[in-house]
């Protein structure tokens, strides 16, 4: 596949993070780790891929402005130009020794997405993703899923853990979505979710109280994978409302009846 410039430079930065958070995966038991909030566990390596990253694109693309886990709003003089970075997807899974995270970079261009990659340095699986150019895992065009019936469905889903709000509301809504599907995954991940449903792996995914850089690349591989991204309104906000239904168009509206 060919990949534009600015594409081949967010591959090139998340494969630079992606060496160092494989080497810390295989000493992950001397990782110095610090406590952001209840549940919610930030790492040194986190910290360096998140610097890592912001190097690379910067010296790559020196005026655009940044959104970042870590190191919050970071204004360029590029107005029209923000880059979405998630160091590492998955902290809690890293931690605990779990192959099941995600470098996660999305690119917006005058409000609208327009690249993205996915990837997991324990698996070596690289997602890509630009508007108009369809979705990629190691060069393999992605499709989401043909099921139209939700009873031969899996569908992903976060779990609010420790510290979130939405338990009870959670509980409920998947009280009314496991009774309808085949099976429901937590993986703990939502840029590899996103990235499994563009893959055709998981027929849908919904979860709330996420951030803009949990999702913002995965919704384009979703998309461009010929899937649908709403929030949990069948809107557009997924970005600032946090919350998120994807899947095929009928999967996709089957789970945000039931969601919403």
């Amino acid at each position: 596949m060919a990949r534009s410039p600015v594409l081949q430079v967010m591959v090139q930065a998340a494969m630079k993070a992606g060496r160092a958070l494989r080497r810390d995966f295989g000493e992950v038991e001397h990782l110095q780790v610090s406590t952001k909030g209840p549940g919610d566990f930030v790492s040194a390596a986190d910290r360096k891929a998140e610097e890592v990253i912001l190097a690379e694109l910067q010296r790559a693309r020196p005026g655009y402005g940044f959104l970042m886990e870590e190191s919050g709003a970071i204004e360029g003089s590029d107005p029209d130009h923000r880059f979405i970075v998630d160091p590492l997807d998955g902290t809690t899974n890293f931690l605990h020794g779990i192959p099941v995270f995600a470098i996660s970079i999305g690119l917006e261009r005058a409000g609208q997405l327009v690249a993205g990659v996915v990837f997991n340095p324990a698996t070596d699986e690289l997602y890509t993703a630009e508007r108009g150019g369809g979705a990629f895992m190691n060069d393999r065009r992605l499709r989401v899923a043909a099921r139209r019936d939700l009873a031969d469905s899996v569908i992903a889903t976060g779990v609010p853990h420790l510290g979130k709000p939405g338990h009870d509301r959670f509980r409920d809504e998947l009280s009314r979505v496991q009774i309808e599907v085949a099976g429901i995954r937590r993986f703990g991940a939502a840029s590899l979710d996103l990235a499994m449903v563009a893959s055709g792996r998981m027929d849908g995914f919904w979860e709330r109280s996420l951030k803009p850089w949990d999702v913002a690349a995965g919704i384009l591989l979703v998309k461009e994978a010929g899937g649908f991204v709403t929030d949990m309104s069948g809107g557009d906000g997924m970005l600032a409302g946090g919350s998120i239904v994807a899947g095929n168009e009928a999967i996709h509206g089957h789970l945000l009846k039931l969601v919403k």
